[in-house]
């Protein structure tokens, strides 16, 4: 007799009246948390101006949160939301799509990159490095959660989800895209560390985008259709999505290869003491 995992567990930590903690909540907040501690390390090592961190940390959650909200509402409910657009801004009842936050990270970080005067691909490169780790927390905020899991399997390692009331075990696509995400996490730091100095620009950030996307791709063959439509669909709206970036990801890698450039930042220069004018 095959024994699966029963998978019963509260999404919620605790609650002080109206105000809960969420296993979901807190794996947003690891993310960032986690992100701006290694990414503090590129800082010191490259010796980056100062508030540069905040700043980026500042354009980056509004961009992901943005992104990953509206990127659900208009591809996955394009109809209801747009005939209910206050729904938009209940992002606690859920709804958060990883294609709409990675745009929503580019083009905050294009914004960055006009105001501080760096190369926007400079700070994808470090960035994206980051972003695996965060996929990965925020994916063990889904299985927290019940959600987002795959079809029905017969493998020892399936998921019953009994907070869905589901009887046959399912795949735990969570897991899969976790550890995927975490691989892809300590490939791309290992690249940044052995390339010190040397790094071609775009290429941790092509690498970032095929391996991801691809991780993405092949685990949405288990995964179950989110919304009514893409029960029909031969590759569903995840797969759909990830192509482009997949796409982009070639190109980026080709072109660091091809074309080769290195950007070093201007070293910050110790602010000068002002000296007391004589009244």
């Amino acid at each position: 007799m095959l024994v699966f995992i029963h998978w019963n567990v509260n999404p919620e930590i605790f609650s002080i009246g109206n105000l809960s903690v969420r296993y979901y909540g807190l794996m947003w907040a690891l993310a960032f948390y986690l992100g701006y501690v290694i990414f503090n390390r590129f800082v010191k090592k490259e010796g980056l101006p100062n508030g540069f961190l905040d700043s980026l940390t500042m354009y980056m959650l509004i961009g992901t949160v943005l992104g990953a909200r509206l990127g659900h509402c208009l591809f996955y409910e394009p109809s209801y939301y747009l005939s209910h657009p206050l729904e938009i801004l209940k992002i606690w009842k859920g709804g958060l799509a990883s294609h709409g936050a990675a745009l929503g990270i580019l083009i905050a970080l294009y914004l960055f990159g006009r105001k501080h005067k760096v190369p926007m691909i400079y700070v994808v490169d470090r960035v994206v490095i980051t972003v695996a780790l965060g996929g990965a927390l925020i994916r063990i905020g889904n299985l927290m959660n019940s959600e987002i899991y795959g079809v029905k399997t017969n493998l020892p390692w399936g998921f019953i989800f009994e907070r869905n009331n589901e009887i046959y075990p399912k795949h735990p696509t969570q897991l899969y895209e976790a550890i995927s995400y975490l691989a892809i996490f300590f490939l791309l730091h290992y690249i940044y560390r052995k390339n010190e100095g040397k790094l071609k620009t775009g290429f941790i950030f092509g690498l970032f985008l095929v391996l991801l996307f691809m991780a993405r791709f092949l685990i949405e063959f288990l995964k179950e259709p989110q919304v009514d439509f893409e029960a029909k669909m031969t590759l569903n709206m995840g797969q759909l999505l990830s192509l482009p970036f997949i796409a982009v990801g070639i190109a980026f890698i080709i072109y660091s290869q091809v074309k080769p450039s290195y950007y070093t930042p201007p070293k910050q220069t110790p602010v000068q003491k002002s000296k007391k004018s004589k009244g």
